[in-house]
């Protein structure tokens, strides 16, 4: 047993020793920039570098044609609808999860982190299933002038469905790690339930509230999958950026494929800023409560 305690020891002693060797620090920092410099901004590069291959005239042609301006559209009418949704309802499912206990509650938790578990693919055919010709309401719709699948209204649903749990998540997390002391002191005090809801428990859980927008929004925008499915790839009607990108890709229009995806990369970008911004300003402000790094259960 003495014999083991001393192994153990002596494997941390090296370990600890390893970890302050500058030879070690060094090459395990230069082998994390290699990594990311290989998957990700040698990419980011060439989705540049192509989509300018021929010209800022060629590429802002590529962006101003009827069918990318449409694709433009759609994505942010879709951002539009899907991201507030997904905000009132992340908000009071947290707020729902975190104050109150029914029975149940274990299984609503479950079904918020579907979306993560299930594949964009299968949530596609799953609305197809259900609003389709030949799905379950299919027949319904249909007689009364409705149109969901290969249609708008279905890229908004979808995307809807995938980017459901983005904002509860990280209110959730928030809100449990936080407690309840100061809302019970607020309802001594004779506060209603909407004031403490606004003036105490809202104002804690800003940055997370912003924090999941920022990525509700952009995984709204590049959604692809279950939008893919259900969109029927309709030009100039239900395509999406991401999948206006495929079309062209697909068609040879390698220019003007790339210039789309920069588009969406330029997204990426943005949202990588400002998850930073919100960060370090949740990290620097009055109230410190909220950190990305414990938001996850």
């Amino acid at each position: 047993m003495s014999a083991h305690v001393s192994s153990l020891t002596t494997n941390r002693s090296l370990s600890v020793a390893s970890a302050g060797n500058p030879w070690v620090r060094r090459g395990l920092i230069a082998g994390a920039l290699t990594f990311l410099a290989c998957l990700l901004v040698l990419p980011l590069l060439a989705v540049f570098a192509t989509a300018f291959r021929e010209g800022i005239s060629v590429y802002l042609a590529a962006l101003s044609d009827a069918e990318t301006f449409s694709a433009i559209r759609l994505t942010v009418i879709t951002s539009l609808i899907a991201v507030p949704l997904n905000t009132a309802f992340g908000i009071a499912a947290a707020w729902l999860l975190s104050k109150y206990q029914f029975p149940g509650k274990t299984f609503l938790i479950t079904l918020i982190d579907v979306p993560f578990s299930v594949s964009p693919v299968v949530a596609g055919l799953i609305f197809v299933l259900l609003f389709g010709a030949r799905g379950w309401f299919g027949p319904w719709i249909i007689d009364h002038g409705v149109r969901i699948v290969f249609a708008v209204p279905g890229v908004i649903i979808a995307t809807a469905f995938i980017t459901v749990p983005m904002v509860a998540r990280e209110v959730l997390t928030t809100m449990q790690a936080q407690g309840d002391d100061e809302e019970e002191a607020a309802l001594t005090l004779g506060a209603s339930g909407f004031q403490i809801f606004r003036r105490v428990t809202l104002p804690k859980v800003k940055w997370a509230v912003l924090y999941g927008v920022i990525l509700c929004n952009a995984r709204a925008m590049g959604e692809f999958g279950a939008v893919s499915v259900v969109s029927g790839h309709i030009r100039g009607e239900t395509n999406t950026l991401p999948l206006h990108v495929e079309v062209l890709y697909g068609e040879y229009h390698f220019v003007a494929a790339f210039a789309v995806a920069s588009l969406l990369a330029l997204l990426a970008i943005a949202t990588l800023i400002l998850k930073t911004l919100v960060e370090s300003y949740a990290a620097h402000s009055a109230l410190p409560e909220y950190t990305p790094e414990k938001r996850h259960l």
